[in-house]
């Protein structure tokens, strides 16, 4: 797949360079539609943002004037409710990665109550539609306190509760060792977190497996970025970034389908004989169409990592969720202090206010 087009923008009365991004992520990096709502949709109508690597701390632009396609990411994405609009005046498809997890007698989260949380979800359904808003549960983590069954009985009365407006639910399990800051927090923050073991993977997925279809859930399962293979049990792994996801709900969008090398085809007419075969592969589309997934993983993710290629547009340390397993925070002071400036000025070039 081509790499995003740079095109030239003003900014300050100056010509410089921006990306300009097809499909946007908005955003791995920190809850924009839970916080940041009103600045991205700002930065939509100013036509740009700026963003800082958080490798290099060089500042480069993002223009939004090519962007046909958005996935947000968010624990509470309540605040998108009122804008979705807008990006329907603009023609740009989007789907939304919903963290819903249960952690609240644990206090491992600052979120919305559950009920709150889930009410959400269902209004987000009824403007966007039932494939367009993803349920994850992520991560499962074990501690003292919580156990392989305790995270079953969370998701049970969730799943109950999301019945029939999801297609999939997406989970990982938290691996702490492997990610510095996370280990960090947990452990300033004095919460008694336990590794996953193979066999309580295998012994989580297969009740879940079997929860899902006793249930009569019928979500598609799929574990996020993870190395272990439990595919016996129908957990797939998933793509965050879908480009399969992304056709089914935006295949009208000829420049889109054009940048994905998406051939929409047409459903022949049935025959004397019965309905016509499709080709091994086929993902059906409204109005008698159907295409041939063409997903490619893009290669700057980690390895376990299925997503496509897009233009997170986030930062880290910018996340007040202050989740205790947080990944994104350096620590909460920081996240805290970003947050604040931000606050002083809402609608500044860069997420941070800087």
């Amino acid at each position: 797949m081509a790499t995003w087009q740079h095109i030239n923008i003003i900014v300050n009365g100056q010509l410089v360079k921006a990306q300009a991004p097809l499909i946007v992520s908005a955003s791995r990096s920190t809850d924009i539609p839970a916080f940041y709502a009103d600045w991205f949709f700002h930065r939509m109508q100013k036509g740009y943002s700026a963003w800082t690597n958080p490798f290099n701390g060089v500042k480069s632009y993002v223009s939004y004037e090519k962007t046909r396609f958005i996935v947000f990411w968010s624990k509470n994405p309540r605040p998108l409710l009122p804008y979705l609009h807008i990006l329907e005046e603009r023609n740009i498809k989007c789907y939304v990665q919903y963290t819903l997890n249960d952690y609240e007698q644990e206090k491992l989260e600052k979120v919305p109550s559950l009920a709150f949380r889930i009410e959400t979800f269902k209004q987000l359904v009824e403007q966007l539609g039932k494939g367009a808003v993803i349920w994850r549960f992520d991560p499962m983590i074990l501690t003292d306190d919580i156990s392989v069954d305790d995270l079953l009985r969370k998701v049970q009365n969730i799943g109950d509760q999301l019945k029939g407006y999801t297609e999939k639910l997406v989970f990982s399990y938290a691996d702490i060792g492997l990610y510095k800051k996370v280990k960090s927090n947990l452990e300033k923050s004095g919460v008694p977190y336990h590794e996953w073991k193979m066999g309580q993977m295998e012994d989580f997925a297969e009740k879940l497996s079997t929860m899902n279809s006793e249930r009569g859930w019928n979500y598609q399962l799929a574990t996020c970025g993870e190395k272990i293979d439990i595919d016996k049990y129908g957990i797939l792994h998933n793509r965050c970034i879908d480009g399969d996801l992304i056709t089914r709900l935006a295949w009208d969008d000829k420049e889109l389908m054009d940048f994905m090398k998406v051939k929409i085809e047409d459903i022949p007419s049935p025959s004397l004989f019965g309905e016509p075969e499709l080709p091994q592969g086929a993902i059906p589309l409204p109005k008698n169409h159907y295409f041939i997934s063409t997903h490619k993983k893009d290669p700057g993710q980690r390895q376990f990592c299925e997503c496509m290629a897009s233009k997170d547009i986030g930062e880290y340390n910018t996340c007040p969720h202050l989740c205790e397993y947080c990944y994104a925070n350096t620590t909460k002071e920081l996240a805290l202090q970003n947050w604040k400036r931000h606050k002083e000025n809402k609608y500044s070039e860069t997420i941070t206010g800087k």
